[in-house]
């Protein structure tokens, strides 16, 4: 639950070439016997397919790979936002580029959901910390224009999200005046007020919550100068997982660099 890991983020064309060679003066007529000298060489150039000359000369157009490292803070909405607030976060991602315009990359965010301190107080969760881990795969759709240095680009995908929370052991028994909290610990409550089901003791240990979910979002790059293909980036997302309890809700805005 501690294991923070941040991770893993020219078109160049022939003109030049032809127009020095069509700028270049017509060689002068070869002798005759030079005909059955040259004629072998001739030959063997028309022989080379030029498809395969040109996949030798020009350069590929866009990165084949990209890649993404950043972080910033996390903006809880829902449940997060009542019993978290804003905290920071991390991630990191590597993908494939199919052209200059669209990409997919797997992308792994680690976001800290360590309880208010009032939160903790109040509802009686010692040392309550946790954290929303993701594995997603994202489709990146970037603008075919630029403003100076600067892109634009969208971003989608669907992905796996496992919720993490720990607290001092502590027991619950049947019948306690039920805390909000208390729900990511999977510990319901009925009636009015709320208590807890008597059936038997609970515990608020450590306790894990998978599900599936989705995001979106987009972001701005400024092209660097001194690392190849790299880009600072802006981004905000949408991050929704929906728990079989409650959904878990964040807008991660993130800093970083892409390349």
């Amino acid at each position: 639950m501690r294991n923070c890991v941040l991770f893993f983020v020219i078109l160049t064309g022939l003109a030049a070439s032809a127009w020095g060679q069509a700028a270049q003066p017509a060689a002068p007529a070869p002798q005759a016997a030079d005909t059955q000298t040259t004629a072998p060489k001739a030959t063997a150039a028309a022989a080379t397919p030029a498809s395969d000359t040109q996949e030798e000369i020009e350069p590929r157009a866009f990165p084949r790979f990209n890649f993404n490292v950043g972080g910033g803070q996390g903006i809880g909405r829902g449940a997060v936002g009542g019993f978290v607030g804003n905290t920071p976060f991390g991630v990191a991602g590597a993908g494939v580029n199919f052209s200059k315009m669209f990409g997919v990359s797997a992308e792994y965010m680690f976001y800290n959901l360590s309880m208010r301190q009032s939160v903790r107080n109040s509802q009686s969760l010692p040392q309550g910390t946790g954290s929303l881990q993701s594995v997603s795969l994202n489709g990146i759709l970037r603008l075919p224009y630029h403003a100076g240095r600067w892109g634009f680009y969208g971003i989608f995908g669907v992905g796996y999200y496992r919720r993490s929370m720990t607290s001092s052991s502590k027991t619950i028994t049947p019948g306690s005046l039920c805390q909000p909290a208390w729900v990511w610990w999977d510990i319901y409550c009925v009636g009015s007020p709320e208590v807890t089901p008597p059936l038997s003791d609970q515990s608020l240990a450590s306790f894990t919550k998978d599900a599936g979910g989705y995001n979106f979002g987009g972001g701005a790059t400024f092209r660097l100068n001194h690392w190849h293909n790299s880009k600072m980036y802006f981004e905000y997302r949408f991050h929704k997982a929906y728990s079989s309890d409650v959904q878990s809700v964040v807008w991660p805005l993130t800093i970083g660099l892409r390349w």
